[in-house]
């Protein structure tokens, strides 16, 4: 039985490129564009599942567990809007980095160098953000299974991942990467892609139902994300535990 889900390989390619993570202009620019649309997609799913108040701070005392949260890009963002953020990333530096720019910024999130099935956290969480993860890990099955048990009953776990098809293969790794220079080399590898379908079938398995499953477009004209119905590329999905 594998009890281990961080891909050593993955893990010392975002440790080396750390630094850049608060750097809009920086070898995590694709983010930064991409970040708007995660956090209003996010929010406004927790707001309308959880019936709550659209104030201020709209997701006051929402635990949100952030997995694989970088530099702290989303947790972030989620804790300014009201949410008490736990974050992890398997990078030691990734989490030192988001650490200092937290505290810069006086804002309280619980940061942890772990992995999902390793956090040793009596609690459960309501929101669970899987985004741009899993097509990072070793053992897919076994990191979705591990995250879906850290879920409160009626939780939701969103993931964003990129779709395995030619297009994807075109346009992310072939286009993003070796032609318009957007991400570093090596950055995803289209074998670790994964369907929607896919997607639903492993969390199906562990008490997770989809509620939607929403395609991500990037338009050249505006320099901006959008939803769109087009989920052949990059899809952002939203599940709610049985």
């Amino acid at each position: 039985m594998k009890n281990n889900t961080i891909n050593k390989k993955e893990i010392e390619k975002f440790s080396k490129i750390a630094e850049e993570w608060w750097n809009p202009e920086g070898k995590f620019k694709p983010l930064h564009k991409f970040n708007p649309i995660r956090i209003s997609y996010i929010k406004e799913n927790i707001i309308k599942t959880f019936k709550l108040d659209q104030k201020k701070t709209p997701l006051k005392n929402i635990k949100i567990l952030d997995i694989g949260c970088g530099g702290g890009l989303l947790s972030e963002p989620m804790c300014r809007l009201g949410a008490k953020v736990t974050a992890i990333d398997a990078s030691q530096k990734n989490i030192d980095i988001a650490k200092l720019h937290s505290k810069k910024n006086n804002l309280k999130i619980n940061y942890f160098c772990t992995s999902p099935e390793k956090l040793k956290l009596k609690e459960k969480f309501d929101v669970i953000l899987n985004m741009e993860i899993v097509e990072h890990v070793d053992d897919v099955n076994f990191f979705l299974k591990s995250s879906s048990k850290l879920l409160k009953k009626n939780g939701i776990m969103f993931v964003a991942t990129l779709n395995k098809t030619l297009k994807s293969y075109i346009f992310a790794i072939v286009g993003a990467e070796y032609i318009l220079r957007w991400l570093p080399i090596g950055t995803h590898e289209w074998e670790k892609f994964l369907k929607p379908e896919e997607l639903s079938s492993i969390l199906k398995s562990n008490d997770l139902h989809e509620e939607r499953i929403d395609g991500m477009k990037f338009n050249l004209l505006t320099d901006k994300w959008n939803i769109s119905k087009d989920k052949s590329i990059n899809y952002i999905a939203k599940f709610i535990k049985n």
